[in-house]
């Protein structure tokens, strides 16, 4: 009777184990996401509704697990992001700059990969090109972030079912070089999502771009009708390796413009791309919901960008709501002030502040002193008391970017400086297998245990 009960116990026991094994597997990466950046966001959120604190949350801080995440990499404490993808990637450490390599430039081969050799489908995705640090991590090996039309190459070399975002960084005819391989290869490539759903459905393998050539999606707050969005690359990778691979599917989606408005030390552009960035795992969340035995959602970052911090006055204050304001990404409103320059023989300084009144709340949501008005007004000047034209354009950027840093400081908010830092960055899991992710851990363990909670390359 003993063993008859032994027996059983060790097959619940295995069934357990069997059952906590995902099918499904996603992995985001918010790029530059520190936790001021989560905070901050559910903070923004909460002054919206005239509350403090966070009556509306992120969908993934609502996760059953969390833990930190150290972010070092082999040359130093502060990461970039290839060696910080790599880890994310691979579980190994290398050097800043290195991408799927070792110290001593030896490959080093990413969860994707084991998923891909386990026989499951396996998708790559971001918000910035698809060649860039982050997702280049999970498939290239190149002794160098800026070798872009190798890494492109490595990417068919990887031969992933589902590659999306932003087009290859390398030159234009090195890139069409390499979609012409591509489509040898069997991909079919999608410009934009109604594109995808006319064309792109029965594809052999999928390639899924924004309409027009460009190397990154446009910021969330600048976003116009038709762009293709992170949430939508989602449902695609969802949809697309659901209906290639019974099996199941693992995919990575990177928030990487996250990082880009963080180096801007853009708070309002920062603050649209974490809500974008959540959006996206909302997709995944609601497909977990349906599969909550057979998923398993990981959140983290590769690094923290800008050192961000909320409330630095003497006044022990916050003041994000006023971001809202701001309609357009610091990069678009120095656009906006160049072309219409450009349209004019002469800009007057009235319609300078018509722009930024209507792109970003100056004299509506955000009021200036007198000083910072005048501040303004004499970068106005110097650009038009020079007659070179680069001169006068360099000009006009000026006043977005300083204007900008007048609503983040207005904001309460504050940045230690346009680069990466080494402070933790925050994990959240769901699903089969989340409960393994706790404490502090290094960024070299989360890939491992994908592998080991997956079952990939038993």
């Amino acid at each position: 009777m003993k063993r008859v009960f032994g027996t059983c116990l060790l097959l619940l026991l295995v069934l357990a184990s069997f059952a906590k094994t995902p099918k499904y597997v996603f992995y985001f990466i918010g790029d530059g996401m520190g936790p001021s950046h989560v905070i901050g966001t559910e903070y923004y959120l909460g002054e919206l509704q005239g509350e403090i604190g966070r009556p509306t949350k992120l969908s993934f801080t609502q996760f059953t697990n969390s833990a930190f995440v150290s972010t070092f990499s082999k040359s130093n404490g502060v990461t970039d992001s290839a060696a910080s993808g790599t880890a994310l990637a691979t579980g190994s450490k290398t050097k800043n700059g290195y991408l799927g390599v070792t110290m001593e430039n030896e490959p080093v081969y990413s969860v994707a990969h084991a998923a891909k050799e386990a026989g499951y489908a396996v998708g790559v995705s971001s918000t910035v090109s698809v060649s860039h640090a982050t997702p280049g991590a999970f498939y290239a090996h190149q002794p160098g972030r800026s070798r872009y039309a190798e890494i492109a190459e490595d990417m068919l070399k990887a031969d992933y079912d589902y590659y999306a975002g932003g087009d290859l960084l390398c030159a234009a005819e090195k890139r069409e070089e390499i979609y012409a391989a591509a489509k040898e290869q069997g991909y079919t490539i999608a410009r934009g999502f109604d594109d995808y759903k006319q064309n792109g459905k029965n594809a052999k393998k999928l390639m899924l771009y924004q309409k027009e050539v460009a190397s990154d999606l446009p910021y969330a707050i600048d976003r116009e009708e038709g762009d293709l969005t992170l949430a939508q690359i989602t449902e695609v990778g969802i949809e697309y390796l659901s209906k290639k691979n019974k099996k199941g599917f693992f995919l990575m989606v990177e928030g990487g413009k996250i990082d880009y408005a963080s180096h801007a030390d853009d708070g309002a552009t920062m603050l649209n791309e974490v809500i974008d960035f959540d959006n996206a795992i909302k997709v995944a969340y609601e497909f977990y919901k349906k599969h909550p035995n057979e998923t398993l959602i990981v959140v983290t970052a590769d690094h923290e960008t800008g050192g961000l911090v909320l409330g630095y006055s003497g006044a022990y204050a916050l003041n994000l709501k006023i971001l809202a304001g701001q309609k357009v990404s610091a990069d678009r409103m120095g656009s906006i002030l160049r072309r219409a320059s450009r349209a004019r023989m002469e800009l007057r300084w009235e319609r300078v502040m018509e722009l930024l009144k209507e792109n970003f709340g100056i004299g509506e949501t955000v009021e200036l002193t007198k000083e910072e008005t005048h501040e303004l007004r004499a970068y106005f000047e110097q650009a038009y008391a020079t007659t070179d034209i680069a001169k006068r354009e360099s000009k006009l950027t000026s006043i977005a970017t300083r204007a900008k840093q007048m609503i983040n400081h207005k904001a309460l908010l504050s940045w230690a400086g346009p680069n990466h830092s080494a402070s933790f960055v925050p994990l959240f899991a769901i699903g089969a297998g989340a409960e393994n992710f706790d404490g502090v851990i290094d960024n070299t363990d989360i890939p491992k245990m994908i592998k080991k909670i997956a079952r990939y390359g038993k």
